[in-house]
């Protein structure tokens, strides 16, 4: 079991960290779609959620407050899918399909989130983890 869990974080996890680095490696282009999406100071808020993410992608990874970084991706989803893929706004047919989809991708790892932080924060031995959870929902 302990093994499955630790794949399954790896797998999640991947994900994150992969995209926070692409955000902090491509600051100005990410920043530019951010502004066109509304998004107040987008360069700021491309480098705090690319830092966001890597913190809570390596924090489910390695088990270092497991729940705590679950929180945090669970945050950065719900906010991305709520500022960046407003599909209803759009006009065009292909980019509102687009956006629709981005929206449901964030809204399915937001469960995969919140299901992971009650996981973390239910369970008593996960093993294989660094730290415990610092929730406690048991």
């Amino acid at each position: 079991m302990e093994v499955v869990v630790l794949i399954g974080r790896i797998l999640f996890a991947i994900l994150f960290v992969g995209s926070g680095v692409n955000h902090l490696m491509q600051v100005n282009g990410m920043a530019g779609y951010a502004q066109s999406r509304g998004v107040p100071l987008p360069k700021v808020a491309v480098v705090v959620s690319g830092i966001v993410i890597i913190i809570g992608g390596l924090s489910v990874l390695l088990g270092i407050w497991a729940d705590l970084g679950a929180l945090l991706l669970l945050i950065h989803v719900v906010l991305s899918a709520a500022l960046m893929h407003t599909f209803w706004k759009e006009t065009d047919e292909q980019a509102r399909q687009g956006e629709m989809t981005h929206f449901m991708k964030n809204v399915g790892l937001a469960g995969a989130a919140l299901m992971l932080f009650a996981f973390f924060a239910y369970v008593d031995d996960l093993g294989l983890t660094v730290t415990g959870p610092l929730f406690s929902l048991s």
